[in-house]
């Protein structure tokens, strides 16, 4: 598995680092650093002293990005993987796509900044450019790594189901993992007459869908098994997150399954900012 860990200085960019050791060999690490150096807004009308300002800051700012690079070649653990550093400048989504895409990489592994709801509501935040745009799994981590042995597993039907397989066999984990699958039936306004009977079938359904992707996961070498529960979608990940200890939360994107439509959508906020462990979204 090629992997790319990006940093930017951040606590959780080490922690993003820290992480690595729970995950298996990499056959090719790169580490990168995006230099996002700010532009005078009127290039043509910079003076020759302004000129020579913003030149210098540049520079400065990549001695700086070039021993984060050295700081952070020093913590990564044994087991990490051959390794390429890379400084690139420009904006720090366009350059970690990019990045990626050159690479072939199939996972992305950096911090979450945090900048708060409302600015991210004006702008967008670096992790959900890259969770939309990345051409593989993304692995954005918000604080201390403890352990990554319980993995929760939401799927919302067949598209995620065949891309959580196809990711866990790359075997990405360093040591065994248990994964709690769960699929939640989303919960409608007052009941009608015959709405209970109905419910329950297809909530038969869903459990017989996410039992039999357990067995396919049991099958590869997991211990694996599933939930069903009706709900809100948001609601319930984070609640069984939090109750299940979970040191991971895995959510696809393929088309409008999983974490576009669980994540990327109204509750993006919901999982993202109040998530109590990391998040993997993969394809």
């Amino acid at each position: 598995m090629k992997t790319l860990l990006a940093v930017d200085g951040s606590d959780n960019s080490y922690e993003a680092v820290h992480a690595l050791k729970y995950f298996a060999l990499a056959e090719q690490l790169t580490l990168l650093h995006a230099l996002d150096v700010p532009r005078p807004a009127f290039p043509v009308l910079l003076s020759k002293m302004g000129e020579d300002h913003f030149k210098s800051l540049e520079q400065s700012m990549r001695e700086d990005g070039e021993r984060l690079l050295d700081r952070v070649q020093s913590l990564l653990p044994m087991h990490a993987g051959p390794l390429t550093k890379h400084l690139r400048s420009g904006s720090p989504a366009e350059v970690i796509v990019a990045m990626a895409e050159e690479q072939k990489a199939d996972l992305i592994v950096m911090g979450a900044r945090g900048l708060g709801p409302v600015k991210e509501r004006l702008l967008g935040s670096v992790s959900h450019r890259i969770l939309t745009q990345a051409p593989c799994a993304t692995l954005i981590v918000n604080g201390p790594v403890k352990a990554m042995k319980q993995i929760l597993l939401p799927l919302q039907g067949l598209s995620d189901a065949e891309a959580a397989v196809r990711f866990l066999q790359l075997k990405p984990f360093h040591e065994a993992i248990e994964v709690t699958l769960l699929t939640v039936l989303p919960s409608t306004g007052p009941p009608r007459p015959g709405d209970a009977a109905a419910a329950a079938e297809i909530l038969e359904k869903q459990a017989a869908f996410i039992n039999g992707v357990a067995e396919r996961l049991r099958a590869i070498g997991y211990q694996a098994h599933g939930v069903a529960v009706t709900g809100i979608p948001s609601t319930i990940i984070l609640k069984q997150a939090t109750t299940l200890r979970s040191d991971l939360i895995l959510m696809g994107t393929s088309g409008r399954q999983g974490i576009t439509r669980f994540v990327l959508g109204s509750v993006s906020h919901a999982v993202l900012h109040q998530m109590p462990c990391p998040v993997l979204a993969f394809h």
